[in-house]
């Protein structure tokens, strides 16, 4: 399957979004949430959903959908590519807002953005793993080898350059889940 790669992180990005949902919860209750859980959440959007993931599906699995025949310039090629683009304006949005609510402690700004977040990127992946991967996967079947060796040497490289690795992330989404539970009690 062509889109294996790809669900493996859309499972590890839904662990992040529910530690987001569970933080937002906290602040509305205005439990104080710390560094050490905004700052990982941050990397998390910043450089595992964006830098890595997002580089995989645009230089690998939305050309190879190109060649089959999937025009990028409309449908759902060129919607994934424009959630792509909110999901990193809305990241950046909400990195400035984590800057502002641990320099203030005010949440408003940072509830809002986490939430915009989690909304904006719950609804993605459902286009992409209900959509986008059914149709990838029947369109790509003869290629599927050749596109998982590319999302493999994509995500290699770019944690590579981010001086991380998948192992880092997947802990990452380990201890927020567990660290966000605590912040509750």
């Amino acid at each position: 399957m062509s889109t294996t790669s790809l669900r493996r992180d859309h499972e590890l990005i839904e662990k992040v979004i529910k530690s987001m949902e569970s933080t937002i919860q906290l602040l509305n209750n205005n439990t104080q949430i710390p560094e050490s859980i905004l700052l990982p959440v941050i990397d998390f959007t910043k450089n595992f959903t964006d830098v890595c993931h997002h580089s995989k599906e645009e230089k690998s699995l939305f050309p190879a959908l190109e060649k089959a025949g999937l025009p990028s310039n409309m449908g759902p090629i060129a919607m994934m590519l424009m959630d792509h683009q909110r999901s990193r304006e809305i990241g950046t949005q909400m990195e400035e807002s984590a800057k502002d609510y641990l320099s203030s402690g005010n949440s408003t700004k940072l509830i809002s953005d986490m939430k915009l977040y989690v909304e904006h990127i719950t609804e993605h992946l459902w286009k992409e793993n209900n959509k986008l991967f059914m149709m990838a996967e029947v369109r790509l079947q003869n290629v599927s080898k050749q596109i998982d060796k590319e999302l493999n040497e994509i995500e290699a490289s770019k944690l590579k350059d981010l001086g991380k690795s998948r192992e880092h992330y997947e802990q990452l989404a380990e201890t927020l889940t567990k660290d966000v539970s605590q912040q509750g009690n």
